[in-house]
Parts: C-alpha cells; structure tokens; sequence
C-alpha cells in the first residue's frame, strides 16, 4: 500500500458491522478512511479477495493490515475505547475474545444472506 492512511474495511451490509461503524464513525473520521466492501465498485486491496474481506474484518493501521478481533481492537483503540481494548487485550481475555470472534464470523458468513459473494 502506497498511501498510509488507516482504512477499515467493513460490509455495509451487514446490520450488525453497519451499527457498530456507524456508532463509531465520528470518533474515526477522518482519520481512518471507512471502506464499505459491499459497494458494487469496491475493488479489495492487492494481496486480499473479497471472500478474505466478507469473511473476517480487515483494519490497516497505517503500517500493517489487521484482521478479526485484533483488527477490532486496534481501530477501537484509534476510536479512543483504550481501557476496553486494553482489557481485552490482556493474553486469557484475547484469546477467549478471538475465538467468539472467530466463531461469530464463521455463523455470520454461513448464516446471513447478505454476506454471500455474487
């Protein structure tokens, strides 16, 4: 990636992830670029498909691109949610939370209609 600003790459169409970027959104903007992969001329970044994408949440930090609950933890960090990400963060607690996270994308994809892939 050539420009360095964070990006959050989100799926609009998702209720649940359109809630939680919503809510977020002040805190984020401009600072973080909000890229809705639903978009019918949403083009993913080199490297990524958009199965990759719609699949698990993707947060580029400005250095390094970020995936599922780390990913949630760092733009949540930029959002200024620091006490809760760092409490999430503490070793027992994350690997706990990545593993929801983990299951919860896995139901989400297989479960609701508006994550399928054209």
């Amino acid at each position: 990636m050539t420009d360095l600003q964070p990006r959050l790459y989100y799926d609009a169409s998702c209720g649940f992830c359109r809630k939680e970027i919503d809510h977020l959104r002040p805190k984020l903007e401009p600072d973080v670029k909000l890229i809705d992969i639903s978009a019918s001329q949403f083009q993913p970044p080199e490297g990524y498909s958009l199965d990759d994408l719609m699949t698990r949440i993707h947060y580029f930090d400005g250095q390094q691109m970020q995936v599922g609950f780390a990913a949630t933890l760092s733009y949540w960090r930029q959002a200024g949610l620091i006490k809760t990400a760092r409490l999430l963060s503490l070793p027992g607690i994350f690997h706990s939370g990545n593993f929801v996270y983990n299951c919860w994308a896995k139901w989400r994809r297989k479960h609701s209609s508006q994550c399928r892939l054209p």
